[in-house]
C-alpha cells in the first residue's frame, strides 16, 4: 500500500459552514508544539467569547507523538474527536484546528453534530496552504544551446521544477529533484544529451515548492 504524503500547514485558513441555523467557524494553523497549540486555542476561545462552544483538536510531531481533542461542552465524542480524525485522516501534521460554534437553536443529533464538526474543518483546510514536503536535492544543469530544449522537455515531462535559467556561454538550468528520482533522471539527462550535460548536486533538503518558488523546511 502507498504511503500517505506528509502535509503540513503553511498558510492559516479559515472557513465557515452553517447546519439547521447554527454557524461553524473552523480555524486552521500551523504549530510547532503542544505550549504553541494551546496558546490558539486560548486566543480563540478569548476571541470568540460569546459562543456556545470552541471545540479544538491538535497534532504534534512527525509520527503524531501528540494528540489532543476537546469538545467543548458538546456531547462526548461528537466534536474534538471526529476534528482529530480529519486531520489524522489528511495525514496532516503539525497543525492545530478550533470550531467555534454559534448555536441556532435547532438541535443536531450526535451523527449530525460529528458531520458538521468535520465539514468546517475540511472547509478550513481548503482556504489553508497545504503543503507536501519531500527529500531531495537542488540541482543545476549545465549544457550547450543545443541540449537546452531537452532539459527543459525532462523536466517538465517528470513534472520538475524549474527554478531558474542562465543563459552564458552554456545554458544553466536550476531544478530540485526527489531522492527517489535522482538516479533515473541523471540516465535521461546522459541519454538525451549524449552526455553533452553535466549535474552540480547540493546537498539533500526537504523541500516543497509554491508559486514557482523553492521553500525549504
Amino acid at each position: 500500500m502507498e504511503n500517505k504524503k506528509y502535509k503540513i500547514v503553511y498558510k492559516s485558513g479559515t472557513g465557515e459552514i452553517e447546519e439547521k441555523k447554527s454557524r461553524f467557524i473552523a480555524h486552521i494553523s500551523p504549530v510547532n508544539s503542544e505550549e504553541e497549540a494551546v496558546s490558539f486555542i486560548n486566543s480563540k476561545k478569548k476571541e470568540y467569547w460569546d459562543a456556545r462552544h470552541n471545540c479544538s483538536a491538535f497534532v504534534i510531531g512527525h509520527n503524531n507523538e501528540i494528540t489532543r481533542c476537546n469538545d467543548d461542552g458538546e456531547p462526548a465524542q461528537t466534536a474534538g474527536r471526529p476534528m482529530l480524525d480529519v486531520l489524522l485522516r489528511e495525514n496532516i501534521h503539525n497543525c492545530v484546528v478550533v470550531v467555534t460554534r454559534y448555536f441556532g437553536g435547532v438541535l443536531l443529533g450526535t451523527g449530525g453534530l460529528v458531520r458538521a464538526y468535520q465539514k468546517a474543518v475540511q472547509e478550513g483546510l481548503q482556504n489553508a496552504v497545504i503543503l507536501e514536503p519531500k527529500d531531495g536535492k537542488p540541482c543545476q544543469i549545465q549544457t550547450d544551446y543545443n541540449g537546452y530544449g531537452k532539459i527543459e522537455y525532462i523536466l517538465r515531462e517528470k513534472q520538475l521544477p524549474i527554478l531558474n535559467t542562465d543563459f552564458g556561454a552554456e545554458v544553466t538550468i536550476s531544478s530540485v529533484v526527489p531522492i527517489d528520482s535522482i538516479d533515473i533522471f541523471e540516465k535521461d539527462v546522459a541519454d538525451k544529451t549524449a552526455g553533452n550535460a553535466h549535474i552540480s548536486w547540493a546537498d539533500q533538503i526537504k523541500y516543497d515548492i509554491l508559486d514557482g518558488q523553492l521553500l525549504k523546511f
